[in-house]
């Protein structure tokens, strides 16, 4: 039977799962962009708005690692349910003192913190839910609700906040993660298999069991690549979430508020049609090619995204402008969107057959473990373009910067393809 990306929705446990990962994802972006809109309406302050990224960021680093051994015994179906049921209550505390900069920066804290063990939770629970041939359909759909939350909330959060204030705002975002914990009640983990020394687990030291799992993840190739590939792939979205704006003003001359319609919006397109194509047409390749293969062509369009200008000048490009109504005319803004729907195809390559990778490889007692290494590993490569990036291009110029990023990308392309 041909497989297509619509597979997985044929399971009803995996159809309420998708339903609660939208609702919650959704909430969750929206909520991050309400903080630093809220922040800087507060405070008009670059830094204050730092100090939310960093407790989003941080809990991370600290606690990814713990949080996912604590998800593999406490259970799965149990944690997303809590999570969000947590989460929906400190929004509700926080819509009465939302004027309260030193409430909200704890608020957005101990809701990253709690976030922490959602994440080693909702990944994990798709074997659990679907059938392995399903498999990856279902991470196909994880990716475009993803990357379509992030796209959606954007667009809504500041009318959200004009039309019901923030406190209407922050009641709603509550009520979707009430939903998503309802979502979460009916499913039934039907590829489930019950461990023989599930209690032995469970009785085992933490720390000896955090321990085991990066001894499993570091001697297990298939596992370990696909970690690096999909730290990898999110630091590159939050590179260049670093320096959207500096790219905007300096390379394409726009104002910074039109960068997300111009380059977001393109990128969670190419999301969404990759996966598409990948589960219709590419299904029974090789996990690897197609990682090398979205690394290799994400490392080509940064090589571009710099020199947009200098291609729409090109004498074939006039010629071709020649016979274009106005309206069709190539120029560097064009060439940009195209370049950012292939890194978002490019994105679908690598995330799709590496989460696959990772839900094959793995059993369920510690598969919670290994997302929580993962979230860790984010964390901590997420922090460097924070810091570093920024005043990086502020030095060299954000057009070097990218060139860089693109040399390294092909760099482990290449090395991968001849390094297997």
């Amino acid at each position: 039977m041909k497989n297509h990306v619509f597979s997985a929705l044929s399971e009803k446990s995996f159809v309420y799962v998708w339903m609660s990962e939208v609702f919650a994802l959704i909430a969750t972006n929206i909520f991050n962009f309400f903080l630093i809109l809220i922040v800087f309406e507060l405070t008009h302050s670059n830094t204050a708005n730092s100090i939310v990224v960093l407790t989003i960021t941080i809990p991370s680093v600290i606690f990814g690692v713990l949080a996912g051994a604590y998800v593999d015994r406490w259970g799965k179906k149990k944690v997303l349910i809590v999570v969000n049921i947590v989460r929906a209550l400190l929004l509700i505390c926080l819509a009465f003192f939302v004027d309260n900069l030193f409430f909200i920066y704890i608020v957005s804290l101990v809701f990253s913190f709690v976030t922490q063990f959602f994440i080693p939770a909702e990944f994990p629970m798709l074997p659990l839910v679907v059938d392995k041939k399903n498999l990856y359909s279902a991470n196909a759909l994880f990716g475009i609700s993803i990357y379509g939350s992030i796209l959606i909330a954007y667009v809504l959060a500041g009318p959200l906040i004009i039309l019901l204030k923030p406190f209407g705002s922050l009641l709603l975002l509550a009520v979707m993660l009430l939903i998503a914990s309802i979502f979460i009640f009916f499913i039934q983990l039907i590829y489930s298999k019950k461990q023989e020394n599930e209690e032995e687990i469970i009785k085992e030291n933490i720390f000896k069991d955090m321990k085991y799992t990066l001894s499993f993840i570091t001697h297990t190739k298939d596992v370990s690549r696909s970690i690096f590939f999909l730290a990898l792939s999110q630091t590159l979205v939050l590179v260049l979430a670093t320096i959207a704006p500096g790219y905007a003003s300096s390379v394409l001359g726009i104002p910074v508020v039109e960068f997300p319609m111009l380059f977001v919006a393109p990128a969670a397109l190419g999301v969404i049609f990759g996966a598409g194509v990948l589960i219709s047409f590419f299904h029974d390749r090789s996990r690897y090619a197609l990682i090398n293969t979205g690394v290799f062509l994400s490392g080509i369009c940064m090589l571009l995204l710099p020199y947009g200008s200098r291609v729409a000048s090109k004498g074939f490009v006039q010629i071709i402008n020649l016979y274009l109504p106005k309206f069709l005319e190539i120029d560097i803004l064009h060439i940009v969107v195209v370049l950012a729907f292939i890194l978002g195809l490019s994105n679908s390559l690598v995330f799709v057959p590496a989460n696959t990778v990772l839900q094959e490889k793995t059993t369920d007692e510690f598969r919670g473990k290994v997302y929580g290494f993962l979230n860790t590993f984010i964390g901590i490569l997420s922090l460097l373009p924070i810091i570093i990036v920024g005043s990086l291009a502020d030095v060299i110029g954000v057009g070097a910067v990218i060139t860089g990023i693109g040399v390294f990308l092909l760099f482990v392309g290449v090395w991968r393809f001849f390094w297997r």
